[in-house]
């Protein structure tokens, strides 16, 4: 069985093939009787620089951008299903 620590404010894990990046999230709910469970959720981003050169990101993608889309979806998707089997997610 593996921990996993709860950080409310940092990613659990990015896969990126750049521009395209996908992070995964650990997020809790807490249930109407009070208990607590955990959920993963899925940010996709594609980065690029704008007219000053300054790196900026957006949920867009650009048809070119699809197949890296693919590939870290998949790889996400890999990445929590292995994971998830006897995990246990701890707060920090």
């Amino acid at each position: 069985m593996e921990n996993i620590h709860l950080d409310k404010n940092k990613p659990e894990k990015t896969f990126r093939a750049s521009p395209i990046a996908a992070t995964i999230w650990v997020n809790e709910a807490t249930s109407k009787d009070g208990e607590k469970s955990f959920y993963r959720t899925i940010s996709l981003e594609r980065s690029f620089k704008d007219k000053e050169g300054a790196w900026q990101k957006t949920s867009s993608l650009r048809t070119n951008d699809l197949p890296k889309a693919i590939l870290v979806l998949n790889k996400s998707y890999e990445y929590i299903a292995l994971k998830e089997e006897g995990e246990t997610i701890l707060e920090e």
